[in-house]
């Protein structure tokens, strides 16, 4: 990923219209790491955007994510936007259509599960 993750926290939202990925750094002060994940993060955005979803399949060593075949095939109407955050970043992840939503969601709730976060995993109003 090009950051330590056990300097980071990392958080994965479900939204009503699609979701969230929040990675933020322990320590304020840890401006190297927080650099890395601005990054790094719009990077995977547009990744994402083209259909590419090697880079969390290598993280949890796994060849195929629960969400990522149909995230890959509904790809023309899922938007991924990178906004930059106070201590890291967030990859925005948008889409109108239902297959496709169902399909970030379980691509969330397995980030959760691998990351153990401890997020929700309810679906909430942006």
């Amino acid at each position: 990923m090009g950051f330590d993750q056990v300097r980071t926290t990392h958080h994965f939202l479900l939204f009503n219209d699609g979701g969230a990925i929040d990675v933020g750094v322990k320590e304020s002060a840890d401006t190297k790491t927080r650099d890395a994940i601005r990054s790094h993060l719009p990077h995977m955005a547009m990744m994402f955007g083209e259909g590419n979803f090697e880079a969390p399949m290598l993280v949890h060593d796994s060849k195929n994510e629960p969400g990522t075949k149909l995230m890959t095939e509904r790809k023309g109407v899922i938007r991924y936007q990178y906004v930059e955050t106070a201590n890291g970043g967030r990859v925005n992840i948008v889409t109108s259509g239902p297959d496709a939503l169902a399909a970030v969601h379980t691509f969330l709730k397995f980030q959760i599960a691998g990351h153990e976060t401890g997020d929700p995993t309810t679906v909430r109003t942006r």
